[in-house]
């Protein structure tokens, strides 16, 4: 369990540059490591890793508040865990490769909510509109999808199985932990500029 969450709130809804405390340029054999469990999480990511996580390309471990990381490498913040748990894409770059997660849609109804920060109710999963995939199992990263929507809106870790969520039909089935323009989204580009700063 990731255990981060007690609030109804997205972890980087009020995320900032300021939430950094640090950050480390890794050795080889954690950079292998990570590398290994990206691949292992999202294999169709595979053929790709050598390109988006060059092994000559210094990968740097930025280390925040809430016991968040962010893995960037060339000055681009690529994937994000709390603690040890999962990693998981920024929304950016699942924009960019939309197939390596399993997906979850809500409805028409919940998109404002999501988008607000909110974690996602169960009843936005199920009803009219909402699409769940039956293998997803509990603790699983998921990008989340809209009724009518092309892109993902946020990308979630499930608190119940999809099985669960269509049985129970009550309370947060997803934790949202990244959304379209909460403070990950728009601190990319200030991010970039820290740690080029920092490496100086």
């Amino acid at each position: 369990m990731l255990g981060i969450l007690n609030a109804d709130i997205s972890l980087f809804s009020r995320f900032s540059s300021e939430d950094i405390s640090g950050q480390n340029q890794v050795k080889a054999s954690v950079q292998r490591r990570i590398r290994q469990s990206i691949a292992d999480e999202y294999p169709s990511l595979e053929p790709l890793l050598d390109d988006l996580l060059p092994k000559k390309s210094p990968m740097i471990v930025v280390k925040c508040q809430n016991h968040l990381n962010l893995v960037v490498v060339n000055n681009v913040p690529l994937f994000f865990n709390i603690r040890d748990g999962p990693y998981m894409p920024t929304l950016r770059l699942l924009h960019q490769y939309p197939d390596i997660m399993k997906k979850f849609q809500v409805d028409r109804g919940a998109i404002k909510f999501v988008l607000s920060g909110a974690n996602i109710m169960c009843p936005g999963l199920t009803s009219p509109g909402g699409v769940l995939d039956p293998e997803v199992e509990e603790e699983t990263p998921v990008a989340i999808m809209a009724e009518g929507k092309q892109h993902a809106l946020a990308i979630g870790f499930t608190k119940m199985s999809a099985k669960d969520i269509k049985t129970i039909n009550k309370g947060i089935g997803v934790d949202n932990m990244h959304y379209l323009n909460d403070g990950l989204w728009k601190v990319l580009v200030s991010l970039c500029v820290s740690l080029i700063t920092l490496l100086l």
